[in-house]
């Protein structure tokens, strides 16, 4: 059957690359994909929120399934566009995929439910929110209750840190409406760990943990990006903490929304903070795949992904083949300079081809496009993601690194730390 990914990131990119190893898979469309994505897939000039031209091109080319990758169409409607003409879909309906839209939905519904996660208040009054932060101190968590791109949240330090933060979301305007409304939380610690799992209702399947690596600079220091690197499995984490993280936050979740009459059908993804005493509590959820985790979960798929998506639109996940590859698998993201705020595009990127050499390396383009010369840019804040896979971490990091520092552009910046809390020290 022919296929329609929506979106152009490094995370569809990944999409496209493991649909395409399915037998049942046809033709693979994305829209509006990137300079990566062409070479597994047809490129469509059709923006992410052009519901009405990307459900009459699924009409016109007999699209199969549909399948969204970013969430600011999910929170917008796009998955109710399209089962509305009758195209079969994966991922959730946009009451579902508040989950991830609100902030404050998603803690309000934790704390009806009793599914651990920090202590918060809600606010859309700034001089309210402000005394409540002078009260509370530091460290402390501001968070903008609408979608930021991944860089709505501050995990202030200092009490300066947490009243600028508040003001650029609430009075600066920084995040557009989406700052409107904030929620401010305990700051926990510990160590986090994200949970990504396809859902069909009720039905859960967890994927492989993985980590995520948010701030910009090297030993987590800077503001937070979109995220900078992840890898996958995690060995430094008992496995029964990750089972317990499943069985009383990301099953819960999924239970809750069925009861509160949004059940979720897609991807649905657990940031969790693992405290010092093992215990499990959630920071977010967000509703599809991470970005950019799902550059190294969907490489370790042993089973065919197009399969599990279709299970899931049936409402047969509960019965699908999903197996996963032992391997471990490392992303260093090769970011553009003055990324997460401005930075500049256009500069030409060299070296993938040498990179994509070593059979153990995938680079997965994230922010790239093609100039009048045909040469490939940059065009984004991150343009790569360059993942190393591997028998154990150290041969997946050690072979994401080799490959990382093959590719070049001028500016380019990536952590040189990725992982590395996962290995002994010696």
């Amino acid at each position: 059957m022919d296929i329609l990914v929506v979106g152009g990131g490094g995370r569809e990119h990944a999409i496209c690359v493991s649909l395409s190893q399915s037998q049942r898979a046809g033709k693979i469309y994305c829209a509006p994909g990137n300079a990566g994505i062409a070479r597994t897939a047809e490129c469509v000039d059709i923006g992410v929120f052009d519901f009405d031209a990307l459900t009459a091109f699924a009409l016109e080319k007999n699209i199969g399934l549909a399948v969204i990758g970013p969430d600011d169409p999910l929170a917008g409607g796009i998955v109710d566009a399209f089962e509305a003409k009758g195209i079969p879909v994966f991922g959730p309906r946009a009451n579902a995929a508040e989950i991830e839209g609100s902030k404050a939905f998603m803690k309000n519904l934790l704390k009806k439910y009793n599914i651990p996660t920090a202590a918060y208040e809600t606010f859309d009054d700034y001089d309210t929110a402000l005394a409540y932060v002078r009260t509370q101190g530091a460290p402390i968590v501001i968070k903008t209750d609408g979608l930021a791109a991944g860089k709505g949240v501050t995990v202030a330090q200092t009490l300066e840190e947490a009243e600028k933060a508040l003001h650029d979301a609430m009075v600066g305007g920084t995040f557009g409406t989406a700052g409107s409304t904030v929620v401010i939380e305990e700051c926990m610690t510990g160590e986090e760990m994200s949970i990504l799992a396809f859902v069909d209702g009720e039905t859960v399947r967890a994927m492989p943990a993985a980590q995520d690596h948010k701030p910009v600079y090297d030993g987590d220091l800077g503001p937070n990006t979109g995220g900078m690197g992840t890898y996958s499995p995690l060995p430094h984490i008992d496995p029964a903490i990750v089972e317990r993280a499943i069985e009383e936050i990301v099953k819960p979740t999924a239970l809750a929304m069925v009861s509160e009459g949004r059940p979720f059908t897609g991807v649905l993804f657990a940031g969790l903070m693992i405290e010092a005493d093992g215990t499990p509590r959630t920071i977010e959820f967000n509703a599809r795949f991470g970005d950019p985790e799902t550059q190294v979960v969907l490489p370790r798929l042993e089973s065919d992904l197009l399969e599990i998506f279709l299970a899931a639109v049936n409402g047969t996940l509960a019965d699908a083949d999903i197996r996963w590859s032992d391997e471990a698998a490392v992303c260093v993201v090769l970011a553009s300079e003055g990324y997460p705020a401005s930075y500049p595009k256009g500069r030409v990127i060299t070296g993938i081809e040498d990179a994509e050499s070593d059979e153990r390396s995938l680079v997965f383009h994230a922010g790239t496009a093609r100039n009048e010369a045909g040469e490939l840019v940059t065009a984004g804040g991150r343009v790569l993601g360059v993942v190393g896979r591997g028998a154990g971490l150290a041969e997946a990091r050690d072979a994401a690194y080799a490959a990382a520092q093959r590719i070049a552009f001028d500016g380019a910046h990536m952590r040189g730390d990725i992982a590395a809390k996962a290995l002994p020290r010696g």
